[in-house]
């Protein structure tokens, strides 16, 4: 039998039919929010359609809610409208809705792996571009579109073309202060925004089987950065830990059988790539975000790159407009760039894990007067269990505000925004022109990285804390 990729495996398991251009596949888990769901459900009710399985259908609200409070009344307009719609949309139609004010409720890509939603081998899809996450676990996971939504929801089938495969084999061992958010922008600065354009990625290496459930989950949410349509980790006995217990994962009794079938989801040895890209991580540092998208990175201990030393024109371009927004000049150090607000949280970031971090490198010290910095749970067992280890006193006790689960600044689709010429230090995955605010300044950074900045004021890294450095 001839070798084939993980991607490869979970395709043809799920494909129904196909033509010479598309294949129409079964999703087994469909995800939804309140942003990209209206028009997808306005649609079933002009057709006369029901959900056809509520059991594989899950909503939540996370991207407009307000993280300082969960009143939808309090919302701005289009926001307000949108979340009203969801609320009023899944009760209509039967679909189960962690709202607003749900203990579980939380951003989509951390409360459907927490829940156990997310399994191996699955195909899951959502309205949403960072459904990448969930591909940490050996499941395939896209974004779709609206058109998409209502289709998978009337027949929990989606029609699409395949991608082609790319291996990324990641090499030589890291410090461990370099995170997986380091990882993957330095990946990203290495290959391109388009770098995984028309390609699903499998990562593998030591690297990846050393890291937790948590960190595999960052480094796949990030794969769409780098034009990837999604990213893949092969399940091991980190991913059958993790999901041992979940709500909706396998009970006791189906538990060895399923661990079974899941051992079989991997990569066969010698399987062909489409695209094999190697990348050796020895020169990976605490990376940090200097333009406006997450390829434009360098090390923390850098210099911003000079546009008229690129020998790509086109690189050379962006590069001249990206320092134009983001008001930098070529030559000035990572270190010397000050900033108004850090933010901890988003799809990215905002797990336990990642706020148990930032809490161990701000203990007994205070944030910067100048400035606001904010952490934001991932969801609401995330901020029960942060609560219930005192991590929020500790962020607390630092000055850090304590919010409740959401969205938040990562798009700034609610009230937490940058105001026009703010910078910002975030743990989020995006640094587009306006993404966290119209006029906002974005430095993609790692929750680490972010934490030592909210002490220093600058760009910075939790060395120098240990060193003394205040400032």
């Amino acid at each position: 039998m001839e070798p084939k990729t993980l991607y490869d495996k979970i395709w043809e398991k799920h494909e129904i039919a196909k033509d010479d251009e598309e294949s129409i596949l079964y999703v087994d888990q469909h995800l939804l929010h309140e942003v990209t769901s209206p028009q997808p459900f306005q649609g079933l009710r002009e057709k006369n359609r029901k959900v056809h399985r509520l059991d594989k259908t899950f909503a939540v609200v996370d991207h407009n809610i307000s993280t300082r409070n969960r009143s939808i009344e309090s919302a701005e307009p289009i926001s307000k409208r949108q979340m009203e719609l969801m609320v009023a949309n899944t009760k209509e139609f039967g679909v189960t809705l962690l709202n607003v004010d749900h203990p579980d409720q939380g951003i989509v890509h951390v409360v459907g792996p927490e829940l156990g939603l997310t399994l191996p081998g699955s195909i899951i899809a959502c309205g949403d571009s960072h459904t990448s996450t969930h591909g940490a676990f050996g499941a395939l996971a896209f974004g779709v579109g609206s058109s998409d939504v209502e289709h998978i929801l009337a027949t929990q089938t989606v029609r699409m073309k395949k991608s082609k495969s790319m291996l990324v084999q990641l090499h030589g061992k890291v410090e461990e202060s370099i995170s997986a958010k380091d990882i993957a922008l330095f990946i990203i600065s290495q290959i391109g925004t388009e770098g995984g354009q028309g390609y699903v990625i499998e990562f593998q290496g030591d690297v990846i089987r050393a890291m937790s459930m948590e960190e595999r989950m960052t480094l796949c949410n990030l794969s769409v950065e780098a034009g990837a349509r999604s990213g893949m980790i092969a399940s091991d006995e980190i991913t059958f830990e993790y999901l041992l217990g979940r709500d909706f994962a396998p009970n006791s009794e189906q538990w060895q059988s399923s661990i079974s079938q899941w051992r079989d989801h991997k990569t066969d040895e010698n399987a062909l790539f489409d695209k094999v890209v190697h990348i050796d991580l020895s020169r990976c540092a605490n990376m940090v975000s200097w333009g406006t998208n997450p390829s434009q990175v360098i090390p923390i201990e850098g210099e911003i790159p000079d546009p008229d030393r690129m020998a790509d024109d086109k690189l050379s371009s962006a590069a001249r407009s990206a320092l134009a927004y983001m008001d930098l000049k070529p030559g000035t150090k990572m270190r010397e760039i000050h900033v108004d607000k850090v933010f901890v949280g988003s799809c990215t970031n905002g797990r336990l894990e990642d706020i148990r971090k930032v809490a161990k490198v701000v203990e007994g010290k205070k944030v910067h007067s100048s400035v606001q910095a904010i952490v934001v749970p991932g969801s609401g067992r995330v901020k029960h269990q942060a609560e219930a280890e005192g991590l929020d006193k500790v962020l607390l006790d630092a000055g850090f505000e304590w919010r409740h689960p959401g969205c938040s600044m990562c798009l700034g689709m609610n009230d937490d925004q940058l105001q026009s010429g703010e910078r910002a230090a975030s743990t989020s995955n995006r640094n587009f022109e306006n993404r966290q605010g119209r006029g906002g300044r974005t430095h993609l950074v790692s929750p680490e990285v972010a934490a030592a900045t909210a002490i220093l004021g600058r760009l910075g890294t939790k060395f120098e804390l240990e060193k003394g450095v205040t400032k």
